[in-house]
Order: C-alpha cells, then structure tokens, then sequence
C-alpha cells in the first residue's frame, strides 16, 4: 500500500520514508504525487487540533482512495493531540492506524507496519 505524508517539520516524512523502507513500499509527498492506488495517509495535526489545509486539499481529491490514517501531534496538546485523525477518520470512514507524539516511537512504528502487513496479506 501506497504512504502518503504531509509534513510541516519532517517528523511525518521520516516516519513514512522509515515504514515505506522497511516494507518495500513507496512513500509520497501530497503536495506533489497523485496517488492512483489505496494509501495509508500520515500527517500532522495543525493549531489547536486542525486538519492542515494541505492535506485537506489532498483528501478533497483522493479521499476515495484513503484507507486509514496516523496523525502525529504533541502530548502537551492535552485532549487536541492527534486531533487531525479523529477528524479525517469521521469524514472518510476510515480506521485511525495511530497517533504519535511527534516523529513516534518504535512501538508505534510496529503498530503502524503490523496493520499495513495486515492489510497487503
């Protein structure tokens, strides 16, 4: 399964290159790739809670495609963090696969490529 990333401050691009690394997977930047095949989409969580526009912009045009989502965010945000998953998993029906303090720690990366391998078996 395609990844596809937003990231503001490299956190999430990291993650993603790391994951898609360790699966022989592609990941893409949505600022720059139109995906034509499913995708686990990973972005940040923006303010206090908010979807950044950027991947707004991208799930209004390839959100039929999107099959779950990891948000990253930081744990001072109190009930916000990660928020960005909750709102993208309501609108698309999707599973929320993690959210991560900041680039995420090795558990979550398990977690993370445990469902991806799940979902490619």
């Amino acid at each position: 399964m395609l990844l596809a990333y937003d990231s503001l401050t490299g956190n999430v691009r990291r993650l993603a290159r790391e994951l898609a690394g360790q699966l022989g997977a592609e990941a893409v930047d949505v600022r720059s790739h139109v995906p034509n095949t499913e995708y686990l989409l990973l972005t940040y969580t923006f303010g206090t809670g908010q979807v950044p526009d950027t991947t707004h912009t991208f799930l209004d045009q390839h959100g039929h495609l999107l099959r779950g989502v990891v948000s990253s965010g930081s744990y001072h945000w109190g009930q916000n963090f990660a928020r960005a998953a909750d709102v993208i998993a309501a609108r698309y029906g999707v599973p929320i696969v993690a959210k991560i303090n900041k680039g995420g720690t090795a558990a979550d990366r398990v977690r993370v490529l445990t469902w991806l391998r799940e979902r490619s078996a």
